[in-house]
């Protein structure tokens, strides 16, 4: 059966020559999209379902391996999940953080002779009875691989961490709120904001949900979803739907949060 590749790269030049790369170093691989953002990539992925996904780490709205955690927690369960290849300009610290995990990079610029290395180690994968080894695609070892890069494994060494934050400032009219954030029960993007949930209030906050949940304490908010930071002593009860999905109860609020595939290890023993 021919095979079939996702391209996700957001600089078109970069774009159009990986797809002619690919075309002379695979000439039978079908390129069945070619896609410059995040959103895009998962969108289409699920749409054709390729075997193959060619994902840049840094692209516009969902970075490479966020597009790749949200395209597996969307992922029909029972299907094996595409080969995925990480493109990338990162140093050698985030490439021993991909090998380790057995996920398969390509450094820009792509050289052939690296790309043929690739190309072959995919025709392995996808061969029909192929041998055990390689990168796993059923969706608990995708997620397991995911999971130990992101948030933060696969980026550069960053220097000495600021404290946790102690007190959250939101903008109320003309005035700025002061937040507590031990009264805090999640916080949950919104746009170009983070609303700030506590038992009765709520506040909007312009700081990326990433950049604020590296100055959380990581033992007192847990990340649920890409879009969701609960504090754990919050959590009441965590429900599977008639679909197997998750979904928290929280103490002192009346919504639920949904919990991803990616986060679901974390109430195994619930």
């Amino acid at each position: 059966m021919q095979a079939r590749a996702l391209i996700a790269e957001d600089e078109p030049l970069l774009r159009q020559a990986l797809g002619q790369a690919l075309a002379h170093a695979w000439p039978a691989l079908e390129i069945v999209a070619s896609v410059g953002d995040g959103l895009s990539a998962v969108r289409e992925a699920l749409a054709l379902r390729p075997d193959v996904l060619f994902f840049d780490i840094r692209m516009p709205g969902l970075g490479g391996l966020e597009a790749a955690a949200e395209l597996a927690d969307a992922w029909p369960a029972g299907m094996p999940f595409p080969a995925l290849v990480l493109v990338t300009a990162y140093d050698q610290y985030a490439l021993q953080a991909f090998e380790a995990q057995a996920i398969d990079y390509l450094l820009k610029p792509v050289q052939p002779a690296r790309l043929q290395q690739t190309v072959e180690r995919l025709q392995r994968r996808l061969a029909p009875h192929a041998p055990a080894g390689g990168t796993p695609r059923d969706l608990d070892s995708v997620m397991a691989q995911l999971r130990r890069l992101l948030p933060g494994a696969a980026q550069l060494p960053m220097s000495r961490p600021e404290p946790p934050l102690t007190v959250i400032q939101a903008g109320a009219g003309a005035q700025i709120q002061l937040v507590p954030v031990d009264e805090v029960l999640y916080f949950e993007a919104a746009d170009k904001y983070v609303r700030v949930l506590t038992q009765q209030h709520e506040y909007l906050i312009r700081m990326p949900l990433k950049e604020l949940g590296a100055r959380l304490d990581p033992a007192q908010f847990w990340q649920v979803h890409r879009g969701t930071l609960v504090r754990a002593t919050a959590i009441a009860a965590a429900r599977r739907d008639e679909a197997g999905r998750l979904h928290l109860q929280l103490r002192g609020r009346a919504e639920t949060l949904a919990v991803s595939r990616l986060y679901a290890h974390r109430f195994k023993a619930m």
